[in-house]
């Protein structure tokens, strides 16, 4: 059984730290200071999903003038514009900001562009038929910081324009508009860089709502939106920490009795209990079936699921998304395969894989790319090939910045963007070979000499035995976790495999029963591990995470696997 990943134990909570935090529960004490808590009123704050820095929305540059432009808006009665983005967090921004708006009773609509014929973020043409349509004034959600010749645009044909949204600006160029709110801006004082794009929606109307009541004017409960702001948060794989951590938490609690028809059919179609939602299953089960439209056809289909009252409509919206996220999955399995294939006849060796095809989905090859990545520990980037233009979608690893190489390739690119770890751009056919050129031997140099092996960090090793629903109760604290604040992960050394086998389509998935040396069993999952199942020996060490399995109205205690070796093979 080989094993290729890098288990990383953290190292023991310190005496003083324990003493510290002698408020939580001992395993709670080692996950709390693993994750750089050490005193009793940080630890209460995270208990509690309470932020410990000023929030107020005013900090940030531009937001008083945004938030007059629109004032002015309201009461001049001028057409609106919301202007999103295709995936789930500009689409819950985009519904969240059209419904803050609708409620304050101005005359705004929502626009999200095809992600095919119009591409990603703000375009000429969309700002032509909107001022056309008379819209006076246009708001970015998720996108815009650096649509710089398109805001010039808007400035030319007379229409105002507030950006708002949370990509990395492009140095020191922001876009001519009215007003620009991105924290991630220069200079910019709002303590939390990490909202999402509906987080930045939501403190718009944060905002306006504080400005409205402190004129005696009409208000809204702002907590109605905060399902929206979960959904958003936690599919755009926005940090689960500070300020994000509240809002998702406050978001689920709004999520679990929502008033939105759309979600509960999701809900319905996806076979969870919108009762019992949690952050994992917005990121596995609601995230993708939002996702789905906007991949395949227009985002437009999500956007009226959220935002529809009407209880039929929302049946037949879900069961559209259902049926488009089972098509994405095939189209993603097929493109999976064969970006494997041109990303190893290209060169099996290089620090960055790459693979394009004419007949690749624009709308599907991010998530090619990220089978690529999690599978060879590479940066990876897949592209659609157009007549004229290639749109390609990058995934990264930690120990390398895809955003930044592509800022030093933009001589080459019609347009780029994005995130540490995420990023795309769209290039003229004839600059592509260079432009691959030139990142693989950016990766090169940066990569070269690096042990790439994924590291995987476990909070503390323990028995099997000392694993109970105590324990998992406590661990409940830690919600929401997901991306930046991840499940409490335990490792437990020389198990014994009671049984095991592939589960799944086509296997997939390892199904164990393991035994701990004091004679406890314990059900155990490993998804994507199935190919595990031709050598497992006897005894194994286990990195997992603890969570319920309920089956048949039971509820039982289950190890999620993160990854298993055979005993005694070293970390």
């Amino acid at each position: 059984m080989t094993h290729n990943k890098r288990w990383n134990i953290e190292p023991v909570i310190t005496q003083q730290a324990s003493a510290a935090l002698a408020v939580v529960p001992p395993i709670l004490r080692q996950v709390l200071f693993n994750r750089g808590i050490g005193a009793e009123d940080e630890a209460r704050a995270f208990v509690a999903a309470k932020t410990l820095v000023d929030t107020n929305p005013f900090q940030m540059i531009g937001m008083q003038a945004a938030i007059d432009r629109i004032l002015f808006a309201l009461d001049r009665n001028e057409s609106i514009a919301v202007y999103g983005d295709y995936d789930v967090d500009g689409v819950t921004a985009t519904a969240l900001l059209v419904e803050a708006l609708k409620a304050l009773g101005a005359d705004v609509r929502g626009y999200i562009p095809n992600r095919f014929d119009e591409g990603y973020g703000l375009n000429k043409d969309a700002l032509d038929t909107l001022q056309t349509d008379g819209v006076k004034l246009a708001i970015t959600v998720d996108c815009g910081i650096r649509s710089l010749e398109e805001a010039l645009h808007a400035r030319a044909i007379g229409l105002d324009l507030i950006i708002s949204d949370h990509h990395h600006p492009d140095g020191d160029d922001l876009p001519a508009a009215l007003a620009v709110i991105n924290p991630k801006r220069r200079g910019d004082p709002y303590p939390d860089k990490d909202l999402a794009g509906v987080g930045i929606a939501y403190k718009i109307v944060e905002a306006l709502t504080a400005t409205k009541e402190k004129k005696g004017g009409d208000s809204f409960p702002l907590a109605s939106f905060l399902d929206l702001v979960a959904l958003g948060t936690v599919a755009d794989l926005a940090p689960l920490v500070g300020e994000n951590r509240t809002l998702v938490r406050n978001g689920i609690k709004q999520l679990r009795e929502t008033k939105r028809q759309g979600l509960y059919s999701l809900a319905g179609v996806a076979q969870i209990k919108i009762g019992k939602i949690t952050a994992s299953d917005i990121g596995f089960m609601l995230g993708p079936r939002l996702n789905a439209s906007g991949r395949l056809e227009s985002a437009l289909t999500s956007f009226e699921l959220l935002t529809t009252t009407d209880f039929m409509r929302a049946g037949q919206l879900a069961q559209q998304l259902e049926a488009q996220n089972r098509h994405r999955q095939e189209i993603t399995k097929t493109m999976q395969r064969e970006a494997e294939e041109i990303a190893m006849q290209d060169d099996p060796n290089a620090f960055l894989l790459f693979a394009a095809h004419t007949d690749f989905n624009s709308g599907v090859v991010g998530l090619a790319a990220s089978r690529l990545t999690e599978r060879y520990y590479r940066p990876s980037i897949v592209a659609a090939q157009g007549a004229e233009e290639t749109r390609g979608s990058c995934r990264s690893i930690p120990e390398f910045h895809i955003t930044d190489a592509l800022d030093q390739c933009k001589d080459l690119l019609v347009r780029h963007g994005g995130h540490a770890a995420a990023a795309g751009f769209t290039v003229k056919n004839e600059n592509l070979p260079e432009l691959i050129m030139r990142l693989k031997a950016i990766a090169k140099e940066q990569l070269d000499g690096k042990d790439l092996r994924q590291t995987l960090s476990a909070d503390m090793e323990t028995s099997l035995a000392d694993m109970n629903f105590e324990v998992l109760k406590h661990l409940a604290y830690l919600e929401p976790t997901g991306y930046g604040n991840p499940s409490a992960m335990f490792v437990s050394r020389n198990v014994k495999v009671k049984s095991f086998r592939a589960v799944g389509s086509e296997g997939r998935h390892l199904k164990l029963v393991l035994e701990s040396a004091s004679g406890a069993i314990y059900d155990a999952i490993g998804f994507r591990m199935g190919e595990k199942a031709a050598s497992l020996p006897p005894r194994v060490d286990a990195m997992y995470s603890l969570e319920a399995n309920e089956f048949n109205g039971r509820t039982n205690l289950q190890l999620n696997l993160k990854d298993i070796k055979e005993a005694g093979t070293p970390d």
